[in-house]
């Protein structure tokens, strides 16, 4: 059965993504809306609450089937939260343009699922407090998010299915 995120991982994306129900842009300079919704947002934007938990829920989605199609190992519940919680927040990347998850700017994919995809659980957790900059910017809140992250990934590590 394919995992989807649990209720506790959700709460940990609402947590740091905080709810805005007007545009604006992020630390790294992209518009956002909602609970950290990218992509179709422009300046003077506004959305209800309900509307912010609909595009919540279609990028959880989103994230979740990119995570089935390049996670090559078995995930408890824990790693698959704190995986999809990471990819939501930094992106799957672009060669060419942005690094994250899937691919890094070089078009190599990321040490993180290098060593996830080779088994190497702990050494794929060490990664997590790497990523924790945005806009060039070494950012408190991305700290903080990054080890809530690492600490649900191994929270569980004798658990794997």
């Amino acid at each position: 059965m394919r995992k989807i995120l649990s209720d506790r991982g959700l709460e940990l994306i609402k947590s740091y993504e905080g709810l805005r129900l007007s545009s604006y842009r992020d630390s790294g300079g992209i518009w956002t809306i909602g609970y950290g919704h990218t992509g179709d947002v422009r300046a003077g934007r506004t959305i209800s609450e309900l509307t912010a938990l609909t595009l919540l829920q279609a990028d959880v989605m989103d994230c979740e089937i990119l995570l089935h199609k390049i996670v090559e190992v078995p995930l408890n519940q824990g790693q698959f939260d704190a995986l999809v919680s990471f990819l939501f927040n930094v992106g799957p990347g672009k060669p060419g343009v942005k690094s994250g998850l899937r691919y890094l700017k070089s078009g190599s994919p990321s040490t993180l699922l290098v060593l996830l995809n080779a088994g190497r659980y702990q050494e794929a957790a060490a990664q997590f407090p790497l990523w924790m900059y945005a806009g060039g910017q070494r950012l408190p809140g991305l700290v903080r998010r990054r080890q809530e992250e690492q600490h649900l990934f191994l929270s569980e590590m004798q658990r794997v299915a």
